[in-house]
């Protein structure tokens, strides 16, 4: 049995539905589970990684956890994996703990005390981390439903957006193939664009015009406050700040699934919808 955390995130759904697709069981869990439209079949469970009394019945006869965890409470679900018979945990992580200094950016560090926490266990533990998630453009969609410019402080800083598909392809690639078991895998996008080219290509899939705001660092501190803490706030605008130049890319989604990772125009097509019905 494979337990899904984070059941109602675009990663878990698509992996649910690989990993039922193949006929392999599944139990999908979710702090809410009366929300999740999981496919025919699957079982749904109640799991809160925050709350140690929901681990027991969520690891009741698994052996493999694709895991998305903070840190607070990894220990407990740890100790209770292990009593349960888990040998497997996939942990989504970030390549945030990559970073020039992860022990001082609270992003990176929250993700490299969960694979702290993990690596000192006896549980097989495999790594995916992933770069910026295509899904973040996805914050500009209420003004682009609504004709106003994107707020960027830092327009022309790179990212390596990565389609929430291919990191679900690849998180079943790494869960079903035993060759993978173990590993650590950085995951990009197949181009690192700058926000600009992003609004560009947005632009272009949607038929709309989108402009930007070129706002200043406080004013969108000011902005971001109801749904970015300032600590993780300030890690994203020194992060944006310092990649102004190309970054680097990795050819492991390819070499996970077998085929190039999509696009950032492809994830728009996608997505389209999101920005266009009111």
């Amino acid at each position: 049995m494979i337990l899904i955390t984070g059941g109602r995130g675009a990663v878990a759904t698509h992996l649910t539905t690989l990993l039922h697709r193949d006929g392999l069981a599944t139990r999908v869990g979710s702090a809410a589970p009366e929300k999740l439209t999981p496919p025919e079949g699957v079982k749904t469970v109640r799991l809160d990684l925050t709350a140690p009394d929901t681990f027991p019945a969520a690891l009741a006869g698994v052996t493999t956890v694709f895991l998305y965890a903070s840190p607070d409470r990894v220990t407990d679900f740890i100790d209770h994996a292990r009593q349960a018979g888990v040998t497997h945990i996939v942990l989504l992580s970030s390549s945030a703990v990559l970073g020039p200094d992860p022990e001082n950016d609270p992003l990176a560090k929250s993700h490299l005390d969960v694979e702290r926490a993990l690596l000192s266990s006896p549980i097989t533990t495999t790594i995916l981390r992933p770069g910026s998630f295509a899904s973040n453009a996805g914050g500009w969609a209420w003004a682009v439903k609504a004709g106003r410019p994107v707020s960027l402080p830092f327009p022309d800083a790179h990212t390596d957006p990565i389609h929430e598909k291919d990191v679900a392809e690849a998180a079943y690639a790494v869960l079903t193939d035993p060759r993978h078991h173990g590993g650590r895998f950085t995951l990009t996008g197949p181009e690192s664009l700058t926000f600009a080219q992003q609004i560009d290509q947005l632009a272009a899939v949607t038929g709309r015009p989108v402009s930007i705001d070129h706002v200043t660092v406080e004013a969108w501190k000011r902005e971001s406050a109801e749904y970015i803490p300032a600590a993780y706030a300030d890690a994203l605008l020194n992060w944006w700040e310092t990649n102004d130049k190309p970054l680097p890319l990795t050819r492991t989604v390819e070499e996970l699934t077998g085929r190039p990772p999509r696009t950032f125009t492809t994830w728009a097509d996608d997505h389209a919808a999101d920005f266009t019905d009111h």
